[in-house]
C-alpha cells in the first residue's frame, strides 16, 4: 500500500513538474511578438505588389529589398489570403529546411497544388514522402547517371541536328525548353509521347501555378486547369499500358523513372494518382527551371569572354581524347569543374525559383520572434545569393568563389534538407552536357547581350534570347578522328590486320 502511495505522489510530481514547464514555455512564446512588417489590405495583403514586382523580374529590389531594409531579415507580410513571415539569410534557410516535418511543411498556393497535383511529392509528409523520394533518387543513383548520360547525350545530338543544323540564329531559350522537355519524357521517364504534341500543354499549365485560384472560363487558372486535364488523359493511358505489360510479363523496369513508379503501383506501395501526378510534377521541375539555367549561363559566358576561354579550353580538352561519334561518359562529365562553377555563379544571380514556401504546423521562436502555427513561411533564394556576408561583391560574376565550398545553405536554387530537389543531378547532368556540345560544335553570340529578363511566373528572357550561330569547321585533330574510326570500320570488314 505504501509503495502504491509513492508511486502515485511520485506521478503527480513528474505531472507537476511537465505542467509548470509547459506553462512557463507558453509564458514566453506569449512574450515574443510578431515580426515587424506591414499586412496589406484585408485578405489581399501585399500580393499585388508582390505580382507587380514578380512580372518584371524585380521581385528582389522592388519587394524584398526594400522591407529588409524597413524591418530587417524577418519581417511579416499577407500574400495570397495568407498571413505570412519572409525570411533571409543562411541561418534562417538551416534553420526552416532542418526542420522539414518538425515545424514546419510544404504549402504552396492552392493555384500549384492543384496544378502540379495533390498527390505529388511536393505535398507529402512522412513516411509517403520517403518513399517517393527513394523511388525518384534511386534512378539517379551512380549507375543510373551513368546511363543518364549515354541517354542524354543521344538526345542533345539529335535535337542539335534536328534544330540547329543549316541556321544563322535560333531562339536559344525555346531550343533549350524544347530539348530540356524531350529529356525529361525521353531520358528520365523512358515515355515514347512524341515531346512536340504535349509541350504547349504543358506551357499552358505553367501559366497558372501562382494565378489566383479563379476557375472562371477565360482565367489562367481555367485554361490550366483545362490543360491538366489532357495531360492527365494521356499520362493515365501510359501507365496503364505499362502496368498492363509488366504485370503480363512483356515488359520489365528498365530503370526508368516510370517503370519504377509503376512497378512501386503494382506493389502497391503508391496508387495511381501519386505516379501521374509526380510524373506532371517532375516534367515542369526537371526542364522549366534547367532550361532557364541554361539560357543564362550562356548569356554570362557572352559577357565574360574570359571565363569563357576557360570552359572552353576544359571542354576542348575532353573533347580531344574521344573518338568520332563517341558519347561523353560519367566520368567526363566529372571534369567539368569550372563548367560547374560556371553554372552554380549563374544561379547564383539568376535563379530559377525565387524561394519556396512552407507552413508552420506549431508555433515557431525564430530569432527573438513569434512564428504563429498556421502561419505561411517564404524562404528566398535571393537572401543569400546576394547575401554579402555570404559572397562578398555579390552582384559581380566570379565562378571561382565556387572553387572552393560555399557556407551552408547559403546556395540554395536546388532549395535544402528533406526536400532538397530530387532532380538537381539531373540538371547538373543536363547543363554540362548541352554546353559540351554546343561549345565545341558551334560558334555563338548573343543577338541582344542587354535583353531584359521577365517572370511569369517563372524567370524567362523577354525576346528568347536569340543567337547567332555557326558550325565550327572540322579541324585537322577531328579529321584525324574521322579517319582513324573509318580505317578501324574498314580493317574489321575486310579483316585487314
Amino acid at each position: 500500500m505504501a509503495a502504491l502511495t509513492f508511486i502515485s505522489l511520485l506521478a503527480s510530481f513528474v505531472f507537476l513538474i511537465l505542467f509548470l514547464r509547459r506553462n512557463n514555455r507558453r509564458k514566453q512564446t506569449n512574450k515574443l511578438k510578431l515580426p515587424s512588417g506591414d499586412m496589406g489590405l484585408p485578405w489581399i495583403g501585399e500580393t499585388i505588389e508582390f505580382y507587380n514586382a514578380q512580372r518584371s523580374n524585380q521581385l528582389f529590389e522592388n519587394f524584398f529589398r526594400p522591407r529588409i531594409a524597413k524591418y530587417g531579415k524577418v519581417f511579416k507580410t499577407r500574400l495570397m489570403g495568407s498571413p505570412m513571415v519572409v525570411v533571409h539569410g543562411a541561418a534562417a534557410n538551416k534553420f526552416f529546411m532542418s526542420n522539414e516535418f518538425k515545424l514546419v511543411v510544404s504549402s504552396w498556393p492552392t493555384s500549384s497544388v492543384e496544378l502540379m497535383g495533390k498527390n505529388s511529392i511536393m505535398e507529402k509528409q512522412g513516411d509517403s514522402h520517403r518513399c517517393l523520394r527513394g523511388i525518384i533518387t534511386s534512378t539517379l543513383s551512380h549507375s543510373g547517371l551513368q546511363a543518364m548520360v549515354t541517354r542524354m547525350c543521344t538526345s542533345i545530338q539529335k535535337h542539335l541536328q534536328n534544330n540547329w543544323q543549316n541556321k544563322d540564329e535560333i531562339s536559344l531559350y525555346r531550343s533549350t525548353k524544347m530539348l530540356t522537355f524531350t529529356i525529361v519524357l525521353e531520358c528520365l521517364f523512358g515515355i515514347g509521347i512524341e515531346p512536340e504534341t504535349m509541350f504547349g500543354v504543358f506551357e499552358r499549365v505553367l501559366e497558372g501555378v501562382l494565378s489566383p485560384p479563379v476557375n472562371f472560363p477565360g482565367t489562367k487558372f481555367s485554361r490550366a486547369k483545362k490543360a491538366r486535364a489532357e495531360i492527365e488523359k494521356v499520362l493515365v493511358g501510359e501507365v496503364r499500358r505499362k502496368r498492363e505489360a509488366m504485370e503480363g510479363g512483356k515488359d520489365e523496369e528498365d530503370g526508368m523513372l516510370l517503370s519504377k513508379l509503376v512497378g512501386a503501383l503494382i506493389r502497391g506501395e503508391i496508387t495511381e494518382e501519386e505516379v501521374v501526378d509526380n510524373v506532371v510534377l517532375l516534367v515542369f521541375a526537371a526542364h522549366d527551371t534547367t532550361s532557364y539555367a541554361i539560357t543564362m549561363t550562356f548569356k554570362m559566358l557572352a559577357n565574360h569572354p574570359d571565363c569563357y576561354s576557360l570552359l572552353l579550353k576544359e571542354h576542348e580538352e575532353i573533347a580531344r581524347k574521344k573518338g568520332a561519334g563517341e558519347c561523353l561518359t560519367f566520368d567526363d562529365v566529372k571534369k567539368m569543374e569550372y563548367t560547374w562553377q560556371v553554372a552554380r555563379e549563374t544561379m547564383r544571380l539568376y535563379p530559377p525559383i525565387f524561394g519556396s514556401f512552407r507552413k508552420a504546423i506549431t508555433d515557431i521562436e525564430f530569432e527573438g520572434h513569434m512564428i504563429p502555427k498556421g502561419w505561411k513561411v517564404l524562404w528566398t533564394t535571393y537572401g543569400t545569393h546576394y547575401d554579402e556576408e555570404c559572397f562578398p561583391d555579390p552582384m559581380s560574376f566570379n565562378p571561382s568563389r565556387f572553387a572552393d565550398p560555399v557556407q551552408a545553405y547559403s546556395f540554395i536554387p536546388f532549395g535544402g534538407g528533406p526536400r532538397l530537389c530530387a532532380g538537381y543531378q539531373l540538371a547538373k547532368l543536363n547543363i554540362l552536357v548541352l554546353v559540351h556540345y554546343v561549345v565545341t560544335q558551334y560558334n555563338w553570340s548573343l543577338v541582344h547581350p542587354d535583353e531584359p529578363i521577365f517572370m511569369d511566373p517563372l524567370p524567362f528572357p523577354s525576346k528568347g534570347m536569340p543567337i547567332k550561330i555557326s558550325p565550327k569547321p572540322h579541324d585537322f585533330l577531328t579529321l584525324l578522328k574521322s579517319l582513324k574510326t573509318y580505317h578501324f570500320h574498314f580493317s574489321e570488314t575486310f579483316n585487314i590486320r
